[in-house]
Order: C-alpha cells, then sequence, then structure tokens
C-alpha cells in the first residue's frame, strides 16, 4: 500500500512487493541521478524486470517524479484507488488472497520467482514439486468438494 511519496528506497521497497496497491496523490521517483548515487544490478534489475528496461532508464535518467497514472501505465503499481478508499480496498484485496488456497499462492509466487531468474539459475524441478504438492494436497480436494457444493472452500494449507 503505498499513500503519498516513494522516493529512492521507497521504490526499492515497493519493487520487492508481490503487488502495489496506491492512492491516486502517490508519487514515484529515484533521483540518483540528481545526487550521482549508483544503484547496484539488482536494484536495477528488480525494476527492471517490473517496467521493462526503457521505463527503467527513463525513471533513473531522468531522475523525476512520476504520478499515480504513471506509475500505473507503466507497470510500476497494480492499482490505483482513491486516497480515502485505499486501506478498505487494500484490506479486502489482502482478505481476498488470504482466502484462497495457500499452496497455490506458494507454488505462483516460487514460480514467478523463478521465471524471473537467469534460465540457468531457475530450479525447474522445485517449481514441478510443488504442483504436484498441490494436487496432493487436502486443500485440493476442499477446494473440489466446495466448487460442487457451492460454498467457500475452507483451506487448510495442507
Amino acid at each position: 500500500m503505498i499513500n503519498g511519496y516513494c522516493i529512492g528506497g521507497g521504490v526499492g521497497l515497493a519493487v520487492c512487493c508481490d503487488m502495489r496497491i496506491c492512492a491516486d496523490n502517490a508519487r514515484f521517483a529515484i533521483p540518483a541521478a540528481k545526487l550521482g548515487l549508483g544503484y547496484g544490478y539488482e536494484h536495477i534489475r528488480k525494476l527492471s524486470d517490473l517496467v521493462g528496461p526503457s521505463r527503467a532508464k527513463e525513471i533513473f535518467f531522468t531522475a523525476r517524479q512520476f504520478n499515480a497514472e504513471e506509475a500505473l501505465q507503466m507497470g510500476l503499481v497494480n492499482r490505483v484507488v482513491s486516497g480515502s478508499m485505499l486501506q478498505p480496498y487494500v484490506d479486502d484485496y489482502a482478505e481476498t488472497i488470504a482466502a484462497n488456497a495457500p499452496l497455490t499462492v506458494a507454488q505462483v509466487k516460487h514460480t514467478v520467482g523463478e521465471i524471473l531468474k537467469d534460465p540457468e539459475d531457475r530450479d525447474l524441478e522445485k517449481c514441478a514439486d510443488m504442483v504436484r504438492a498441490c494436487f496432493d494436497s487436502a486443500d485440493y480436494e476442499e477446494g473440489r468438494k466446495a466448487f460442487m457444493e457451492k460454498r467457500k472452500p475452507a483451506f487448510q494449507a495442507r
């Protein structure tokens, strides 16, 4: 959840998050070029993976502030909501995710992380193991049963 200014290290922290939801008044910038700072490979790579190489260069080269709509357009944030609705929206979003099968959410999070790695560093076997674990889980059985019974599933992460 981003409300207000997200500058420099704030952007670095935000980029590490799975999702970013911001208020419509949020502002984003990395002013390194105005300060003479250097950013390491991993920090620039994470931003570039998120917004693309051209946008990452624009963010660094211009050192200017981007508004919430620009951040959304470039993929820096997932959603923009009004400031007064930010907290309830994020709370509802988190509850929605928490109600889903935790093994599936963890498997997708891990697999997306592997996709972002260099091909020679990927652990595709662990990805496959996590998929199998989902299918072998009691949660998968509960999900199918709840679907057939037209009710919300009660996942247990097992």
